[in-house]
């Protein structure tokens, strides 16, 4: 693992030096964790003792934060302590069960490092700047813990009783991110005095075809009107029923209902902030529900609206325009390097041309192909703890990725190697100094090839 991944820098400061030199030191911990490569007793043994004093460390960081906050009468001081329970009382103890799982491998390891990395970057940027307010928080009007933990359950109750789902929220802070072939369902309310709540809701297409396609028909493998049609009025039941839970939904009628495009959700999620936004791994597929409670709503309405004489019509015409953007849509490609200069340069070269997903680890690789299968691979052979070779041989095996081409990057060609990763079928091999327009042409042409087979 390369040392530099966990690098502190001073644009992460926020200029409290009691927060900074605790953020300073949570990095130090992370290194000195990564430095770690064996699998042996003796390194699990030390993954194990600084994982536990990265934790006491991070408690103990957010307790002192929490009386800062306290102490300066930050705004913002509960939602902030709500951000930081999300993470110690549910995202530590997630990952924590990998680790245990498998012994501390280097591999969990690795994943719990990118894990608190991503989120102690992210935080930092965000969160802990809002606190000096140099910027906006972007969680805020967060309903209460009570009203948010109702509708947990009630999502994940509803779930398991429609479908035989074993749900599982696995984030509380969803932030719109694109997920796979997802349909966008808006809902709006309106109390009559100007009091708007708007409902959000992304299904993956497995999901609808695991769920209510096995209902409504069976034969199909793509989301079709009927489908569409069905999906609605479960998604509306949903609303209601999280609705019940909210002292003052009574007072609302549903006013406006509507099918997004990606670009469409995107640009209301941008707009507006969310007082819920929870995202859902039902094991069958990704399902996101939000909720917003906009101010200028008519100023955000993004597409046509579904009445009783319209609704089948509206539905046809949804799924004919989905079905010509994701044609449209450029091929995903995941570029996978230890190195942020390659990402960088890879991203640059590409994304004119393709939409790039990067990764800096084989582990973190196949979470971004799971959450959002790619058409291409760029694999980079030299990484740490997991090479290329082992990576390609996690997405082998499994099915979902079997077709996927995975084209190599390395700095030399070694022939007996080369012959080694024949069973595993990569479709190619790129050395990092080969001419940008080779590149280019070079993926091109695996494209051209599939096309055409």
């Amino acid at each position: 693992m390369d040392n530099q991944k966990f690098e502190w820098h001073e644009r992460y400061s926020i200029g409290v030096e009691a927060i900074d030199r605790e953020h300073r030191k949570l990095f130090n911990i992370m290194n000195k964790l990564s430095n770690y490569s064996d699998n042996d007793q003796k390194s699990r043994w030390a993954y194990q003792e600084g994982i536990k004093f990265f934790k006491g460390h991070a408690m103990k960081h957010f307790a002192e934060e929490e009386m800062y906050m306290a102490s300066i009468g930050y705004e913002g001081y509960e939602t902030h302590r709500r951000l930081h329970d999300i993470f110690r009382k549910k995202t530590l103890p997630e990952i924590e069960k990998e680790l245990e799982a498998t012994f501390y491998s280097p591999e969990a390891v690795q994943h719990f490092l990118g894990v608190c990395a991503g989120w102690l970057i992210g935080h930092t940027m965000i969160e802990d700047r809002a606190i000096l307010g140099n910027v906006s928080s972007r969680w805020t009007d967060l309903l209460p813990e009570e009203e948010q933990a109702a509708m947990k359950k009630t999502i994940t109750q509803m779930l398991k009783e429609l479908f035989q789902l074993d749900a599982k929220v696995i984030s509380e802070s969803y932030s719109g991110e694109k997920f796979g072939e997802g349909f966008y369902y808006r809902l709006c309310y309106d109390s009559g005095k100007s009091e708007k709540l708007e409902f959000l809701m992304v299904f993956d297409e497995k999901l609808l075809i695991n769920t209510v396609g096995s209902i409504v028909d069976s034969g199909s493998d793509k989301v079709n009107v009927m489908m569409m049609n069905a999906t609605r009025y479960i998604a509306r039941q949903f609303v209601e029923r999280i609705m019940a839970h909210l002292p003052s939904a009574g007072k609302y009628e549903l006013k406006e209902e509507n099918l997004l495009s990606y670009k469409q959700f995107e640009r209301v999620f941008e707009m507006q902030n969310p007082q819920s936004s929870l995202l859902f791994d039902t094991g069958k597929g990704y399902f996101a529900y939000c909720m917003l409670a906009p101010h200028l709503l008519e100023e955000t309405q993004p597409a046509s609206t579904i009445q009783a004489g319209n609704a089948m019509a509206e539905i046809q015409k949804y799924l004919e325009e989905h079905a010509e953007e994701e044609k449209a849509t450029k091929k995903k490609v995941l570029v996978v390097d230890d190195s942020a200069v390659i990402l960088q340069a890879m991203k640059e070269l590409l994304e004119k041309d393709y939409e790039i997903m990067t990764a800096k680890s084989g582990v973190a690789a196949i979470r971004s192909m799971t959450l959002d299968k790619p058409d291409l691979v760029l694999l980079d052979y030299e990484m740490p703890v997991c090479d290329g070779k082992q990576v390609l041989e996690m997405i082998r095996a499994e099915e979902a990725f079997l077709d996927i081409p995975v084209v190599f990057l390395t700095g030399t060609v070694d022939k007996e190697r080369l012959k080694k990763l024949l069973p595993l079928k990569p479709a190619g091999y790129l050395l990092k100094t080969t001419q940008p327009q080779e590149i280019r042409e070079f993926i091109g042409e695996v494209f051209r090839k599939r096309a055409g087979r």
